[in-house]
């Protein structure tokens, strides 16, 4: 699957389908897996797990023992994944088992795939995982709802999987030979963690991009730091498709300045009334957002990468006839990526925050009253409880920003001596990008604001004027003092939900 075809499927609920020659495959490597252990050891078939792998397992506890790994590990703990992060994962673990190297039984295909489809999503805890033997006690908690136990989310109310099943006519998966150690052990939820984490970031990078256009607008910036001939000469692709993505954003405006018009002739004053630069957060947009584009285009090859993958352990490949032993459900790749991706939308949120300030500041911009205020100073606060929560917000940010990916510590029994903490590593991501979010929301209510002191919606190119539009809709322009926290709820709904020709 490429992105947009998975985005298709989470995101807008596509229904997902097994083709016959799908199906074939899957049932090959299961017959394969099925003759192959006879009379060999094989881990997780006839032996213990991790550490106790060293004791065997009798042929009458064999499929007992698939059991025994679902529900030993079923030990999360704090809040629940959001159902469209475990839309996510259920659809990672299907691919995973697309391509046929598991040795799984057909009916955990059909499984998943009636849960991805009837929209059941299994409780799974965000705490447990150390990201290797990949998603260990996450998975479990996944595998857990789909032989009809524990928990799951059902039309927006968490329910007990056995009420559910029965409600909707569902049997509870019965396992065969490895099925629970094929649905435990690998990078599932971490990967689909992430693939929500990126369709966030790239949304979040759009906005930025017309919000940076937007307030070099409300400052009636020189025009030439977006130039082609400026931008061209730094031999980076971000940098460049970020100030082609403003100039065609900027197209139709009249606020910015041509520099050649304003200042390329004979001047007599000694000081100038109006910035000859604007400040950095204005000016390096593109050298700013040009690296967070670079690392979101790596991010996804990473991600789509690691979701076509096979990553679990063993291996089964009909194709050699052999079964391999490794380490491929070892999250270090997405831990990496997500380190990295959330870096990137920390310095985004950074460069909003700093934008926000430049128009809250009358002694620094010099055109607007302080904070945006239209009513009476002293009497009335504009903007200035609104940046309190942005500024807040951004240092969170900058400490979460931290890496999870280096921050190993050994466990079970140091067998799993290296781990990836990829999971950890998503989820901060995300609540870095949930953070992001609220800044970027109270950073377009003031450039709103700031549109609207200075009288300019009519010079506004019409992608900017378009975004400031909406704003409005949301949140009319205010002179008194009202609560403005619904008002911020409301358009980081509209960030995140909204289909719009302005993305």
């Amino acid at each position: 699957m490429n992105l947009a075809e998975i985005e298709q499927i989470v995101f807008a609920n596509k229904p997902l389908s097994v083709s016959s020659q799908e199906q074939n495959t899957i049932l090959e490597s299961y017959n394969f897996l099925k003759d192959f252990s006879k009379d060999k050891i094989i881990y997780g078939i006839n032996t213990g797990f991790g550490p106790m792998a060293q004791y065997r397992i009798s042929d009458e506890e064999l499929n007992a023992l698939q059991y025994n790994i679902i529900r030993s590990h079923s030990t999360g703990a704090g809040e629940p994944f959001e159902p469209l992060y475990v839309r996510a994962a259920l659809l990672a673990r299907f691919a995973t088992f697309l391509n046929g190297k598991s040795g799984i039984h057909p009916d955990v295909m059909q499984q998943l795939q009636t849960f991805i489809n009837k929209g059941i999503y299994p409780v799974i805890p965000q705490h447990g995982s150390v990201g290797a033997s990949g998603d260990l006690v996450q998975m479990a908690h996944m595998a857990l709802a789909l032989i009809g136990e524990g928990e799951v989310f059902y039309e927006g109310r968490r329910r007990a999987t056995s009420e559910v099943l029965t409600l909707l006519n569902i049997k509870p998966l019965k396992l065969h030979l490895r099925d629970g150690l094929a649905l435990v052990n690998g990078t599932a939820m971490m990967t689909g963690v992430g693939i929500v984490n990126l369709h966030h970031a790239k949304r979040l990078l759009s906005f930025a991009t017309l919000a940076s256009v937007l307030i070099n607008e409300v400052a009636a910036s020189y025009d030439d730091f977006m130039a082609p001939e400026l931008n061209k000469l730094k031999n980076h692709t971000g940098q460049k498709y970020i100030a082609q993505m403003m100039r065609e954003i900027a197209f139709g405006g009249t606020c910015m300045l041509k520099r050649e018009t304003e200042m390329y002739h004979k001047h007599k004053e000694k000081i100038f009334d109006h910035k000859v630069q604007p400040y950095y957060s204005l000016r390096c947009v593109p050298q700013i957002l040009g690296p967070i584009y670079d690392t979101l285009q790596y991010t996804e090859k990473t991600l789509v990468d690691e979701f076509n993958s096979v990553d679990d352990n063993p291996i089964v490949d009909i194709d050699t006839q052999n079964v391999y032993h490794g380490g491929n459900f070892h999250g270090d790749y997405i831990s990496f990526e997500m380190d990295k991706l959330k870096i990137a939308i920390a310095k985004l949120t950074v460069l909003m925050e700093r934008q926000l300030n430049y128009l809250c500041h009358d002694r620094i911009n010099g055109i607007l009253p302080p904070f945006c205020n239209l009513g009476q100073l002293g009497f009335n606060y504009g903007m200035q409880a609104l940046q309190f929560t942005a500024t807040s917000t951004t240092a969170e940010s900058q400490t979460l920003a931290n890496s999870m990916y280096v921050h190993s510590i050994p466990n079970n029994n140091d067998n799993q001596d290296v781990v990836s903490m990829g999971t950890n590593a998503a989820i901060l991501a995300s609540r870095v990008i949930n953070n992001a979010y609220q800044v970027m929301a109270i950073h377009l209510i003031g450039l709103a604001q700031a549109v609207d002191c200075l009288k300019i919606s009519d010079k506004l190119a019409p992608k900017t004027k378009a975004i400031y539009q909406s704003i409005r809709k949301i949140v009319p322009v205010f002179i008194e003092d009202t609560p403005k926290y619904q008002d911020i709820a409301q358009v980081i709904n509209f960030l995140q939900e909204t289909k719009t020709e302005i993305l």
